[in-house]
């Protein structure tokens, strides 16, 4: 069965829920395997504080998660999980009159959304259409990283570009680029550009103003063979981009060196295959980010993804009042001002999900022993048919 998952709930609803379908059984599972990433979420970093530029609404929020039912006895069933994570604000909306929104905001949902469904009130799109969605992905993303976890797969973020600032991170390992970005303010693993990228979020909150980023979300361990060249929507490659840019307010994603590779000649931009003395294939260079046709190579899986900058901004922005038709500057609702350094885990969560769905696909099984079997068998496979040495080649160490 393919992994899934659903999320139902608005902005200021009493609460986010998520249902994950097609977890194994046997997977151990609870509730704190699920609010580490659900604080990042909301922004809190290495010293427990909002990142610069969060949301006020991060103040009021601790999302905790609410296991109802998939699991029992700390182990999940094979039947769906469903997480529900309370929207603390709502209490403060709860039978208040609010009045109709019908000023819609530039790059926003709330014009298409009302175009969409017919709504004259555009906070039916807001609500709807508001990142707080991705407080159930990141729960549903949280079960995903458990079940990778247990093939030795990892999975993790950190944040290259906030405006105008980009930090080089070329001479830094990939590892030491996850570990290094839980020590910095805004999740950018090299301090001195960290500390620029505050000072550039300051400055645009005192310029009354919204900033954008790029983040990186990067996978190790992962078995190759995930995926298939076969069919245009078994491509993982399309999977993964589908999956960043389903991500609110994401509007590009980079796999590997992929634009730098569009400059460079063909022999400057694949990733040469050797074969060491034990056998196995090894690769020197990344320059495809761990995917070629569709299929995982074994190497890191490497997703650049671009933030644009959030749409509400305290100086306002022109648009049309559409009762009176007249202009109007859009009127400020309450969100961030830089949420890039929070929006990583949001990525590894859909990276997550979709590698996990990968790993079932390939694997099968209706419980962890089956895959991990399964996993183990595929792990000691030789490619015989190439023996032409009688020397057996590995498919990964």
């Amino acid at each position: 069965m393919p992994l899934r998952f659903l999320t139902a709930g608005e902005s200021h609803g009493p609460v986010e829920l998520v249902i994950v379908e097609g977890l194994p059984a046997g997977l151990p599972l609870d509730a704190d395997d699920i609010n580490p990433d659900l604080a990042r979420r909301q922004g809190l970093n290495a010293t427990g504080k909002p990142y610069p530029g969060a949301s006020p609404r991060m103040k009021l929020e601790r999302d905790e998660a609410r296991v109802l039912s998939g699991v029992m006895a700390g182990m999940t069933i094979g039947a769906p999980v469903a997480i529900q994570v309370d929207n603390n604000d709502h209490d403060k909306w709860k039978g208040k009159a609010v009045a109709p929104m019908t000023i819609p905001r530039p790059g926003h949902a709330d014009l298409t959304g009302a175009l969409k469904y017919g709504h004259r009130d555009l906070r039916m799109s807001l609500e709807r259409a508001s990142a707080r969605e991705t407080t159930a992905r990141v729960a549903a993303g949280a079960t995903a990283r458990k079940l990778l976890g247990a093939f030795g797969v990892r999975v993790g973020s950190y944040v290259t570009q906030i405006g105008t600032v980009r930090a080089d991170l070329s001479g830094l390992p990939l590892d030491a680029r996850l570990t290094a970005a839980g020590e910095s303010e805004v999740q950018c693993p090299d301090p001195e550009s960290s500390a620029a990228m505050v000072v550039h979020i300051q400055e645009a909150m005192r310029g009354r103003d919204t900033l954008g980023g790029v983040f990186e979300v990067v996978a190790l361990g992962v078995p190759p063979g995930l995926g298939s060249h076969v069919h245009w929507d078994r491509r993982l490659t399309g999977r993964l981009a589908q999956a960043m840019l389903s991500i609110h307010a994401m509007k590009g994603v980079e796999i590997g060196d992929a634009f730098e590779n569009a400059g460079r000649p063909g022999t400057q931009v694949q990733d040469a295959i050797y074969k060491d003395p034990a056998g196995t294939l090894t690769r020197n260079t990344n320059r495809s980010g761990g995917l070629e046709g569709g299929i995982t190579t074994g190497e890191p899986i490497v997703l650049r993804v671009a933030m644009k900058p959030i749409a509400t901004t305290l100086t306002p922005i022109d648009s049309v009042d559409l009762v009176s038709g007249e202009p109007r500057p859009i009127e400020y609702e309450r969100s961030d001002f830089c949420p890039v350094p929070r929006a990583g885990v949001i990525g590894e969560a859909m990276a997550c999900l979709v590698l996990a769905d990968a790993l079932i696909e390939k694997l099968g099984g209706d419980s962890l022993a089956e895959m991990l079997q399964r996993f183990e068998a595929l792990r000691r496979a030789r490619l015989s048919d190439f023996d032409l040495d009688n020397t057996p080649t590995v498919f990964w160490p």
